[in-house]
């Protein structure tokens, strides 16, 4: 037997096996191709579908604007334009303005054991019956006076923002219920012009209470003024104001002149530094009145911020709330002599939590002992020696648009005499009371 027939043989064997197997490669191949062919076909007829759908939607959209440009031609529609108020909540774009709605909704009631005028539920401390004489007693009151409405402005220009605010609510006159002006004024860069915040008498350092007007040693005036605020650095600036502080004891001749320094000293600190000149007239005479005041605010720790306000002020009693006559007159008008007094007001302030705080705080003011002042005085019931307030109050805030408060208040005035009649007979003690409960709900929005 030949030796190379096996190794033929196996040779031919192989070659087979590699012919067959090449040929089920190509098979399968085949067949994988014929597959990702009809694949693609399908996908291909998709598109071709969905394109077909998209171009009926625009045929039937082209009809409809067509049909809707005939019925504008035919009845002389006017081009729509864009509206130039567009609501923003409580927030709009009136022009090129954008103006943010504020305000609340407050109910407030006292029951008086002792006090002020009935026709009036806010403080009155300097003005409370002395003991003996028409005291007011024994009387529930109750207002929504304090009811607040507001609005913001801001215009955008090439010379940067101007801004403005009108603020209202019902406090205005002896009866109440009726429209005032609180805020009203215009801004731009550093300049303001209208009526916000006396630039002497601020009350960002007095201690919160449930009243409207405060308490004794703070003061809460607002004044038509135009005011400058030069900034140093961002810590520290200056504000220059002329005020119009409606002194209807006064001629005014020109307007009041005041200057006040803000001060961060840190980011849990800040105070100010005031000043006031102002000049008092009469038919017959003149005299310059003046001020100072000094503000602290401080953060001792986290939750609990003290605040104190003081004012030393000579001749005016226009800026600081409860103040005697500035000056008092003869019967020429000639101006005998002027009321010179100290105020201060402390208090501390406790965020227990988010939905509690609570305040404590007191009040104080002396008048200088001027024989003359108080020997021209045409009644000495009505100028007190001094007068003080202590109270204490509590907020609770169940959610954020709303905000109950509870408050009591104890204070007292001392005149500088007793009411007396025609034949000089007293009628009176020397000493008013103010002894009253308080509660108050806003709704804020």
């Amino acid at each position: 037997m030949n030796s190379t027939q096996p190794t033929m043989k196996r040779n031919l064997v192989m070659s087979m096996l590699a012919l067959s197997m090449a040929g089920m490669s190509l098979s399968t191949q085949a067949k994988s191709n014929s597959e990702e062919i009809q694949q693609l076909h399908q996908e291909v007829q998709e598109l071709r579908e969905l394109l077909s759908q998209y171009a009926g939607q625009q045929k039937i959209q082209a009809q409809h604007l067509q049909a809707v440009q005939a019925t504008s031609a035919v009845t002389a529609l006017p081009v729509q334009t864009p509206m130039s108020a567009t609501q923003k909540g409580l927030g709009m774009t009136v022009g090129k303005a954008e103006v943010s709605f504020y305000g609340n909704v407050r109910a407030d009631a006292s029951y008086q054991a002792e006090g002020g005028s009935a026709a009036r539920l806010y403080n009155q401390i300097s003005t409370v019956p002395l003991k003996g004489y028409k005291e007011s007693s024994d009387q529930f009151k109750s207002t929504l006076s304090a009811t607040r409405l507001g609005a913001d402005f801001k215009t955008s220009t090439k010379g940067g923002d101007v801004g403005g605010k009108i603020e209202v609510d019902f406090l205005g006159g002896p009866g109440l219920d009726t429209l005032r002006i609180r805020h009203a004024y215009v801004n731009y860069n550093d300049w303001l012009i209208g009526q916000t915040w006396s630039n002497f008498a601020v009350p960002d350092y007095m201690p919160e209470s449930i009243d409207a007007l405060g308490y004794v040693g703070g003061a809460v005036k607002r004044t038509p003024q135009v005011r400058h605020t030069t900034k140093f650095n961002p810590a520290t600036n200056l504000v220059v104001a002329l005020e119009d502080p409606k002194d209807g004891s006064s001629n005014m001749r020109l307007p009041a002149l005041t200057a006040r320094v803000n001060h961060k000293i840190s980011d849990t600190a800040a105070m100010s530094l005031r000043g006031m000149v102002n000049d008092k007239r009469t038919d017959a005479d003149n005299e310059t009145a003046w001020g100072v005041g000094a503000g602290l605010k401080y953060e001792m720790m986290p939750g609990t911020t003290f605040k104190a306000d003081y004012y030393h002020v000579k001749g005016d009693s226009s800026f600081v709330s409860w103040a005697n006559s500035g000056f008092v007159v003869n019967t020429n008008k000639d101006i005998v002599a002027t009321n010179e007094f100290d105020s201060i007001t402390v208090g501390l302030t406790q965020q227990f939590n988010p939905q509690w705080r609570g305040t404590l705080g007191y009040g104080y003011m002396k008048a200088d002992n001027n024989q003359d002042y108080i020997n021209a005085l045409a009644d000495k019931s009505t100028a007190n020696k001094d007068l003080w307030q202590a109270w204490g109050n509590v907020f609770y805030s169940p959610t954020k648009p709303l905000s109950f408060g509870l408050e009591y208040v104890y204070g007292e005035r001392k005149a500088f005499g007793p009411v007396v009649d025609v034949s000089n007979n007293i009628l009176s003690g020397t000493t008013g009371e103010d002894n009253r409960v308080s509660a108050v709900a806003i709704y804020n929005f």
